[in-house]
């Protein structure tokens, strides 16, 4: 394990058109506490309404290039089945965690839209990150399609995931991560888990972690180049695993 860091960078999904429309943000640098706060004990009340299921055997183009219409309020609970090169892993998520997070990532998986998506950053003990997609064009759609931040009702200890956002405040778009080790000290900034790895958490711990950090910090992965070249780009990482398939079970 790696020793901590006195600071730690989480790089949201930033969404570069090819025409520059929208600039590049830059890497997020986050000053963390000196120690891990405890979990507080703040739920928000879920939502009344329920989404119907609707079975997806593919990827739902349409909402994947128009994110109005993936917002249907997800269960209180629910669990994602996601098939990967090294093995299946299941999320189990709990909606009185996050509310806005569970519906976003409930919509997220469940037009397919991490359906061989890539796991670009995953550095040992601290965490696995993915949600950029290998398609220029869904990155350009959901750039500004971000979700509200929740109250902190659950520690980032292992096995947990919470979505990657920038410095400023209801910036969450589609990119989220899992815990690998107990990361109490992102509380106070904004992580906030929306769900648990209850299958599977060695299927996440066997994900190809050589590469290390994108960008000026590493050999890995650049964000910014995924986001405006998609898969041709990243066709250069051969060694990286990826999503197969991610499906809501009983959906």
């Amino acid at each position: 394990m790696p020793p901590r860091r006195s600071t730690v960078t989480i790089v949201a999904c930033v969404v570069l058109a090819a025409c520059a429309a929208h600039p590049p943000s830059p890497p997020l640098t986050i000053v963390l506490p000196p120690a891990a706060p405890d979990p507080s004990d703040v739920y928000r009340e879920p939502k009344a309404a329920a989404a119907t299921p609707v079975s997806r055997d593919a990827p739902d183009r349409r909402a994947l290039l128009d994110p109005s219409l993936a917002s249907v309020s997800a269960p209180y609970q629910y669990r994602a089945r996601f098939t990967t090169t090294q093995g299946d892993f299941v999320v189990d998520v709990h909606r009185d965690w996050a509310p806005n997070g569970a519906d976003r990532f409930f919509n997220l998986v469940r037009i397919g839209f991490y359906d061989g998506t890539r796991f670009f950053r995953a550095i040992d003990g601290f965490m696995v990150q993915w949600g950029i997609s290998g398609d220029p064009a869904v990155s350009t759609a959901w750039h500004e399609a971000r979700a509200k931040d929740d109250p902190r009702a659950h520690s980032n200890v292992r096995g947990t995931i919470s979505f990657a956002k920038t410095g400023a405040p209801d910036s969450a778009t589609t990119q989220v991560f899992v815990n690998y080790g107990d990361n109490g000290r992102l509380d106070a900034i904004r992580f906030t888990p929306f769900g648990e790895v209850t299958e599977g958490m060695g299927a996440l711990d066997a994900l190809y972690k050589g590469y290390g950090e994108g960008g000026s910090m590493g050999k890995g992965p650049d964000q910014h180049r995924i986001e405006r070249e998609g898969d041709a780009y990243l066709e250069g990482f051969p060694n990286l695993d990826r999503v197969l398939r991610a499906r809501i079970e009983g959906d």
